[in-house]
């Protein structure tokens, strides 16, 4: 069943006149850039693509060029050989980038292990979160559209109901107004005989 909660079901449909009365009217109402301006309750969402830096490093990608810049990933992957009879701040120089390069890997370990002991199970738990909140989502529309349709055929059955009613009452106004109008027709034509009538009795009496 098609709602259309915005349109009466007895009522005639307004005139071409009528609907350009009322165009008009609510034009008069919006601002004038209301057609080129998002209203302030509406999500712009042009700018929801990629950001520059990330749209950048696709396009690198997809080039198959090398990264440049960031982190210097050579420093832990190679060591410099030190003498024995070298200086002394140069064999502690390498011994704090021996340290860095172990904590390094280390870390670089843990992630990779964790990441293959729990990755596929936590993208597996992600997809299934996501996949109950989208049936919650389409659930919730469902329910939401039948609570419409309900609401919008209990409305139509009501005005259907009512329509005799309504079209004698209408009626009835409508012949109202006509005696109102006959009546005071008959009133304006007394008044006129009877104005008649005195000055024809003043001008017989002079």
């Amino acid at each position: 069943m098609e709602s259309h909660e915005s349109l009466p079901y007895i009522d005639p449909d307004p005139s071409q006149a009528q609907r350009e009365a009322a165009n008009l009217l609510i034009q008069s109402h919006l601002p004038r850039d209301h057609s080129a301006t998002i209203h302030p309750s509406v999500v712009d969402t042009t700018s929801a693509g990629p950001r520059a830096s990330i749209q950048q490093e696709v396009d690198r990608a997809g080039a198959g060029r090398l990264m440049s810049g960031g982190i210097d990933l050579s420093r832990y992957e190679s060591f410099d050989d030190v003498s024995a009879d070298g200086p002394l701040e140069d064999t502690r120089s390498a011994l704090k980038t021996a340290y860095a390069n172990v904590s390094y890997l280390r870390g670089r370990l843990s992630n990779i292990t964790l990441l293959e002991e729990y990755g596929k199970n936590a993208w597996l738990i992600g997809n299934s979160q996501l996949e109950d909140i989208l049936k919650q989502l389409e659930e919730e529309l469902r329910t939401t559209k039948e609570l419409s349709e309900n609401t919008n055929r209990i409305r139509k059955t009501a005005q259907e109901d009512s329509k005799g009613e309504l079209l004698a009452l209408e009626e009835t106004w409508k012949q109202g107004i006509s005696r109102i109008v006959e009546t005071q027709i008959a009133i304006t034509a007394l008044e006129v005989e009877l104005s008649t009538a005195k000055l024809s009795s003043i001008t017989a009496t002079t």
